[in-house]
């Protein structure tokens, strides 16, 4: 009884014993090193910077003037000339319909006024000696009238088959070919007047008190020309703002010597003037669900910030709340710096020279 009440003690210290050596093991497993090297890291320090606010905001060139031909009376065509892309004056006959039976309407009716105007010549001295009565010369008279109107009438529609130039412009292409049957739904060719092009462009409703009549706004023609820029004046704005898109539309007057083809995409850079504030990287930002943070350095140790930013540049952005001028912000090494632990700084960069 003695020998197995030994054995039993043995075997419990020896459980014991390998519970003690593993639970010694674990907890220096999960005990950190104490003398871990801080992360390097590279700084600014925050200096108040010359901010240029600028909108952009997307546009299209918008011709002067622009029309598209078509017929006001249907028939066939009987003469046509285009001339595809090139210049013309205001009037110049495009094309015509046939006009053959309006033509023998209105030799009818001109005929039938040279009979009833000699009619009323003869009654007119009869008249005056009372040989005919005032109710047969009014009748003579009011068919002279109606003839007339007749005649008016009829021209009028001729003028509706010949399609003029409205105005001086470049002519599109040719749409139909001589000879086709058209109507007023048809269209024969488009005008454009390429001078004076206008820039019709959008901005979000809450920008509306920048943009204003008069304003002096840049025009980027393509967006990989960023050197390439044009002025332009805003000469209306929309006063309502699109139901859909809550978005309020402005069109702005090109300089005289910009050339441009009606249509094409242009940037619209919208300067609302300059101001000072404090500018980072926008990669040393710290996103999140709830806010923004930045990591300073206070005293050798990371310290991570909240902030508010402001305007957005092509590669930094405005910090409005939670950096002072003076306060040294890590740009690299973002990712290994942890709150409140010492941190190594190796250099001290500008916002010029971040990535040398």
């Amino acid at each position: 009884m003695k020998t197995v009440q030994k054995c039993i003690n043995i075997k419990h210290s020896y459980t014991f014993l390998l519970l003690l050596l593993f639970s010694c093991h674990s907890k220096e497993k999960n005990k950190e090193p104490q003398n871990s090297p801080p992360p390097i890291v590279d700084v600014i320090v925050a200096q108040p910077q010359t901010i240029s606010n600028t909108i952009e905001a997307n546009g299209t060139v918008v011709a002067n003037e622009y029309v598209e031909l078509h017929p006001e009376a249907s028939g066939r065509i009987t003469y046509l000339s285009v001339p595809e892309g090139k210049f013309v004056k205001k009037g110049t006959v495009i094309a015509r319909i046939n006009d053959e039976d309006l033509v023998a309407n209105l030799n009818k009716s001109k005929a039938a006024l040279k009979l009833a105007q000699s009619y009323v010549d003869r009654l007119k001295p009869l008249l005056a000696v009372q040989g005919v009565n005032q109710a047969d010369y009014d009748a003579a008279v009011n068919t002279v009238i109606s003839t007339q109107a007749d005649i008016n009438y009829t021209q009028a529609l001729i003028d509706k088959t010949v399609i003029r130039a409205p105005f001086d412009g470049v002519v599109g292409l040719r749409q139909v070919s001589i000879g086709a049957y058209v109507s007023n739904t048809d269209v024969i060719a488009t005008m454009q007047q390429v001078n004076n092009l206008k820039i019709d462009f959008t901005v979000p409703e809450g920008y509306g008190d920048f943009v204003k009549t008069g304003l002096t706004v840049q025009i980027i023609p393509d967006a990989s020309a960023d050197t390439l820029k044009h002025t332009a004046d805003i000469v209306a704005v929309e006063p309502q703002a699109n139901t859909a898109t809550r978005n309020l539309k402005a069109r702005a007057l090109l300089e005289d010597n910009a050339k441009a083809n009606p249509g094409a995409f242009v940037k619209v850079m919208i300067s609302q003037g300059t101001k000072q504030g404090i500018l980072v990287p926008t990669n040393c930002i710290i996103p999140s669900d709830i806010n923004k943070q930045l990591i300073l350095v206070k005293d050798g140790k990371a310290q991570f910030t909240d902030v508010t930013t402001g305007v957005r540049l092509q590669s930094d952005v405005e910090i409005t709340k939670g950096v002072a001028e003076g306060d040294t912000v890590i740009v690299t090494g973002v990712l290994f710096a942890k709150d409140k632990k010492p941190v190594k700084v190796r250099k001290v960069k500008t916002l010029t020279n971040i990535d040398q």
